[in-house]
């Protein structure tokens, strides 16, 4: 074992006791606590190297060193360089990037290194030191997974104080954890594929291949070996160019990157907004796009760099150009215009040009836009936001018709006169109906189903089920007609089918 080579100051202090003082080594081994044939072994080293006293001031101890021991420094400049591993690690990440070729640029910069078949070796033990998530080697631009987190956050509706829970999806980058989060109104197949092109426009690029869990809206039946896609969710990926890997049932590592990311999302984001009081799903995402900033800003433990650094460095440039223009999923259905000039979608009533009443119209449905066509789909004939809200109305002042009125035969007026027929209890349930209405429009098809009862149930029975409401209680069609249905009808005596008459016979002739 190689002796232990003293400090600068006790080889100083030999020097000085020698040629300054003039002591016998004995005497300097003494003073130094060390051996004689030490005090002897510094003295010649440093006659031969020509090092004198006093040494210089601004002499350091490498220097003396290298003065002392110039043999030793020949060796150490031959040694070999060891490569650093955990850029290695970082640069096999990035696409076609391959361990020879990086042995290769190696041997380059120091031709006294490692053979190729050392240098693998070397950087398998390095690897098998590391954390076991390390060993996940993902490729730059490879994959993408995705995911809903388990939580989820209440929007308030500013009107009427009703609480919608909105769902928090997830894409992560597989090589540099770079993560994208966002509040949907739900999992179906319009937001889960939305949400998918909006994360591809957040990382700049489309992945060359997705893995999503084996949610209904993107895996029909999942199958390890032949998995059935759901067909919007194909479409959407063939026009992206990417393939779909379902992760397997009950298999979490197949997910694991995506796992991690929900995990970080609900704690850094969701955690971080439990105090807030959101209005609208904009806001929310508005808040979460700046708690999103900083986590992908924030530096990760094991890589000692951030996502998004990481991001710029080894994947964004290995992501596959975004199409020209982005996808577009949209819903198409079939409706007639009601006599109150609405058309109706998932119980939400959207206003069209009053002239269009009866008229057969096509809805086009997209994740935020409804848009009403008629015979033609170039030019919408009304457009209106997305509403989750059921049994109201989304009225556009233009498509009513001159004094609100839709038709000149029906008016409130009409409805009220109609209802005094019946009796006061009906008049006081239409009243109700105009009232809470934004537009009395609004509550010409309620008004009208509610009147129309009366044939089927006769009026007395209508004016009856009107009574049983209170002032403070919410009237509708479907609550009176549930009064309705619930009574049996009266009976009514049977009447002979003729009158008496002295032509007819009657049953007494036949017997």
């Amino acid at each position: 074992m190689p002796q232990k080579r003293l400090t600068m100051r006790r080889i100083r202090e030999i020097l000085r006791l020698k040629w300054d003082k003039g002591l016998s080594q004995r005497v300097i081994a003494l003073s130094c606590r060390i051996s004689p044939s030490t005090v002897n072994e510094y003295l010649k080293r440093a006659e031969k190297a020509g090092v004198h006293w006093p040494l210089p001031e601004e002499m350091t101890e490498e220097a003396l060193i290298q003065l002392l021991y110039p043999d030793e420094q020949k060796e150490t400049s031959t040694k070999k360089v060891v490569p650093d591993w955990e850029q290695i690690r970082k640069e096999l990440k990035r696409k076609n990037v391959t361990m020879r070729l990086l042995w290769t640029e190696y041997k380059e910069k120091h031709p006294n290194g490692y053979q190729y078949s050392q240098f693998t070796e070397l950087y398998r033990r390095w690897l098998k030191k590391q954390e076991p998530v390390k060993r996940n080697e993902h490729k730059a631009g490879d994959k993408m997974f995705v995911d809903y987190t388990g939580q989820k956050v209440a929007v308030y509706d500013p009107e009427t104080g009703e609480v919608n829970e909105a769902e928090i999806f997830v894409a992560v980058l597989g090589a540099s954890n770079y993560t994208y989060a966002e509040a949907q109104w739900g999992q179906d197949s319009a937001n889960w594929i939305n949400g998918h092109t909006r994360a591809c426009n957040f990382f700049e690029g489309v992945p060359d291949a997705i893995v999503p869990d084996n949610l209904k809206s993107g895996v029909t039946t999942a199958n390890y070996y032949d998995p059935e896609i759901n067909l919007a969710y194909q479409e959407w990926a063939e026009y992206y160019g990417v393939a779909i890997l379902p992760a397997r049932a009950a298999k979490p590592r197949d997910k694991a990157k995506v796992e991690g990311a929900v995990l970080i999302v609900e704690r850094w984001i969701l955690a971080r907004l439990r105090d807030r009081k959101f209005f609208s799903l904009a806001a929310l995402n508005k808040a979460m796009e700046y708690l999103l900033k900083e986590l992908n800003d924030r530096p990760m433990q094991q890589y000692e760099q951030s996502r998004h650094c990481l991001f710029e460095e080894i994947e964004k440039a290995a992501l596959n150009p975004l199409p020209e223009k982005p996808y577009e999923f949209a819903v198409r259905k079939i409706a007639r215009v009601h006599v109150d000039y609405h058309v109706e979608y998932k119980k939400h009533r959207y206003s069209v040009p009053h002239t269009l009443i009866h008229e057969e119209v096509t809805l086009r449905v997209t994740e935020h836009l409804v848009e009403i066509f008629h015979k033609s789909e170039k030019d919408p004939v009304a457009t209106h936001p997305l509403s989750y809200a059921p049994g109201r109305f989304t009225t556009l002042a233009e498509h009513m018709p001159p004094n609100h009125r839709f038709n000149v035969e029906w008016t409130p007026e009409r409805f009220l006169r109609w209802a005094d027929e019946i009796g006061p209890s009906t008049r006081r349930c239409i009243e109700y109906l105009l009232k809470t209405r934004q537009h009395p429009e609004q509550a010409f098809r309620s008004c009208l189903g509610i009147l129309r009862l009366a044939n089927k149930y006769s009026k007395s029975s209508l004016e009856n089920a009107c009574g049983q409401f209170g002032s403070g209680d919410v009237i509708s069609y479907r609550e009176i007609k549930l009064l309705l249905d619930a009574v049996p009808p009266p009976t009514q005596p049977v009447e002979p089918c003729l009158p008496p008459h002295i032509n007819i016979r009657g049953e007494q002739y036949y017997t």
